[in-house]
């Protein structure tokens, strides 16, 4: 995983007019903390902090009282309406060590023909190496048949990862279109209240015999 520089400035304000003030001068609020350190405040210039929130689990390397370290977004907060970053908190990681992460899950493939895939969940808690997250996790549904659910232990993690999700947990289905299956249910059973092909409608008239006349005799 590579490394994010973000150039910091330390807050010395305080609260929602100072932040809007941030803002405004294009940066973004952010608290660093984490290691036993007191939280420090510090502001983000706002299109290099956007940029790189759009990797999963980015490492940025902070310069903060001229010492660098290396931190992790563990929440970001949005506009709801325009999807700006507004705040950042970053937790201090040091190499070597390891922390616990949610890693979205990317499905490669197509599912066997005539069936669809479901994700019952978009994410895997896993522990990782801080300096090493992944920012994804490949399952591949290749050829996989309807019926198919697919746990949280049978997919391949990165090297190092250890999953803490519950390995049982159903991560993703393989299923018929219901409106597929409701059309082959049609086919196969007959229209309330129609004979079936093979069966004779008790109104029909019986079979002449062989060589009888169908015209009234006229007597002699």
């Amino acid at each position: 995983m590579s490394e994010v520089k973000l150039a910091v400035t330390a807050r010395t304000e305080f609260g929602k007019g100072a932040a809007r003030r941030s803002r405004r001068a294009g940066l973004v609020p952010a608290v660093l903390y984490g290691h036993g350190t007191a939280p420090v405040h510090l502001a983000l210039p706002t299109h290099e902090t956007f940029m790189a929130l759009k990797q999963a689990n980015a490492l940025f390397s902070l310069e903060v009282d001229g010492e660098i370290l290396l931190a992790i977004a563990k929440d970001v907060q949005r506009d709801p309406m325009r999807g700006d970053v507004e705040h950042v908190d970053l937790l201090i990681v040091k190499r070597g060590e390891k922390v616990n992460v949610e890693v979205s899950i990317h499905v490669v493939g197509e599912s066997f023909p005539g069936t669809i895939h479901m994700l019952e969940t978009q994410n895997l808690l896993l522990e990782a190496e801080a300096t090493h997250l992944p920012s994804t996790i490949e399952l591949d549904v290749t050829g996989l048949e309807a019926g198919t659910q697919v746990h949280a232990g049978q997919i391949p993690l990165p090297a190092g990862a250890i999953l803490l999700t519950e390995p049982e947990a159903t991560v993703l289905t393989v299923s018929v279109p219901q409106a597929e299956e409701e059309e082959e249910e049609e086919e196969e059973e007959p229209t309330e209240g129609e004979p079936a092909a093979d069966e004779e409608s008790p109104d029909a008239p019986a079979d002449a015999p062989a060589g009888a006349s169908t015209r009234a005799s006229t007597g002699a």
